[in-house]
Order: C-alpha cells, then structure tokens, then sequence
C-alpha cells in the first residue's frame, strides 16, 4: 500500500500541480517528475526543485526519498522542467509513473 506521501506527489504528478513541502528540514518547491521505488525499495520521487532552500545551487533536479519529506501540500502555478537530460536518472529504479511518458503521451 503506497503512503499518503507517495499518493500526494503521484497525483502532483498527473494533475501537474506543483508540490510545497519540508525535506532535511528545508523548505522545497518543487514539480515531480518521476515516482516510484529505489534499488532498496523506498518510495523515491525525481523532482525539479525550482525554489525553497537547498544546499546547491537552485533550480536543479533532486531525488528525494518519501519517507522523509513532510509538510506536503499542492498547488496550482507553472510547471517546472530541468532544461538539461544529457544523463539517464538514477534515481528511480521502478518507474511507476514518469510524466514524459505515462502522462503527457495521452494527451
């Protein structure tokens, strides 16, 4: 059974609404692109990180792991893409859902 968390980033993710939340304590805007499991099963998310704060420089892609992301909340405003896919992402392991593929290739 996938967490709240999971079921909150997934539907971001088919409705491309923007995600505002908590994660290493820092506050992250971010637009998901990429859901499912890592090589050790967690619940990992590939995301764009447009705003908030980080330890990098902003905007860039980032993996995060679901168990430890808080504060979740979505909401509407311009959807946000890395402009560079020169690497395969590592990130996710098994795709359940990848907005490139599973979600705009309906449209």
């Amino acid at each position: 059974m996938p967490s709240r968390s999971y079921m909150l980033f997934r539907k971001a993710i088919l409705t491309e609404q923007q995600v505002v939340c908590s994660y290493d304590d820092r506050p992250r805007e971010l637009c998901p692109h990429i859901i499912g499991h890592n090589k050790s099963g967690e619940e990992v998310v590939l995301a764009w990180q447009f705003a908030g704060e980080s330890s990098g420089k902003l905007p860039q892609w980032r993996c995060l792991r679901l168990a430890q992301v808080r504060a979740i909340s979505l909401r509407k405003g311009h959807w946000h893409e890395g402009a560079s896919h020169r690497t395969e992402q590592t990130c996710v392991s098994a795709i359940d859902l990848d907005i490139n593929i599973h979600v705009r290739k309906r449209r």
